[in-house]
């Protein structure tokens, strides 16, 4: 099977504040980081070969993925300072990659797309890149590709657009030479520069794969929350905390997520709350609908600080 390379050096700026305290890929899901969780549906797909980008907050993500072993996998690492984009991260990990056809993952995004099908969809078109893609349900929150009949990719629609469009599930399949144009270690971006000139210079060099695979967003705060619920139920954990996580046993904790190493004391309630590494909740207090972190540091716009924490709304 192909390598894959998991894109996870973004900023994640529409996931802040809980980006300021882990990378997005690094983000606890069911118990488990977001990256892992990508990692494992890769490999029950053949992938055993994967490069991870990695720009903010490194640590977080290696401390848990390390070189993959135990994923039975090679896992290795391309570096970028400063944030290279969904072109300029690719081109920068070919070296790493060592293949002229590889999946590009967001590492930001579960789905169960059926790998194989989309890898021999991309072999049979002759296309650069191939995308996989599902129905656009909602094109007042997503922005769209734009295909014709025979599943060309002929534009984007952005956000709100009438045009009819499908929504990209953030797997695709390319070639190195794909890649070709883009300056070395220049930011640059696949869909608002590298995919249009590549559609100019050559008809059919990007396709669509139409599924009807699952997908799930972890874009937002809201979305992080209600993806790791769900997740959770799917997975049976009833309690969805992360290591070392105390709750007093008079708390009440409903419809939310700790991660590690977080102490509710005695009374506390939680409702709808995503609450992250090393926070104290104090005792008889109750949030509803919110982030709290520690305040170890400058606050995050919208975050007001209460006592140790710094508290924004979801």
């Amino acid at each position: 099977m192909i390598p894959a390379l998991v894109l996870t050096a973004g900023l994640a700026t529409r996931l802040r504040p809980l980006s300021s305290v882990r990378a997005k890929a690094a983000l606890p899901v069911a118990g488990e980081p977001l990256a892992r969780r990508i990692l494992r549906t890769l490999r029950a797909g053949g992938i055993t070969d994967a490069v991870l980008n990695l720009h903010h907050l490194p640590h977080t993500l290696t401390r848990h993925i390390g070189d993959g072993s135990d994923l039975d996998m090679r896992v290795r690492y391309s570096w970028e300072t400063p944030v290279l984009g969904s072109a300029g991260g690719p081109k920068r990990a070919l070296p790493l990659l060592d293949a002229s056809t590889f999946l590009i993952v967001n590492g930001d995004t579960l789905t169960n797309v059926d790998l194989a099908a989309l890898v021999a969809a991309h072999g049979r078109s002759g296309a650069l890149v191939t995308m996989a893609v599902v129905p656009n349900r909602q094109p007042e929150k997503y922005g769209g590709v734009v295909i014709d009949d025979r599943h060309v990719v002929t534009g984007f629609a952005r956000r709100g657009a009438a045009q009819h469009s499908y929504h990209f599930i953030g797997v695709q399949v390319a070639q190195a030479e794909a890649f070709a144009s883009v300056p070395d270690h220049v930011p640059y971006e696949s869909v608002a520069t590298l995919y249009p000139a590549l559609l100019a210079a050559r008809a059919g060099a990007i396709r669509a794969h139409v599924c009807d695979a699952e997908f799930f967003d972890i874009g937002t705060p809201a979305d992080y929350l209600s993806t790791a619920l769900l997740l959770a139920e799917r997975d049976g954990r009833t309690t969805p905390y992360g290591a070392r996580t105390v709750v007093d046993p008079t708390a009440r904790v409903e419809d939310s997520v700790l991660w590690d190493d977080v102490e509710v004391g005695a009374g506390a309630m939680l409702r709808q709350c995503v609450v992250t590494d090393g926070t104290r909740v104090p005792a008889d207090t109750s949030w509803i609908g919110v982030t709290i972190r520690p305040a170890d540091g400058d606050l995050m716009p919208g975050e007001r600080r209460i006592d140790q924490m710094a508290i924004a709304s979801l």
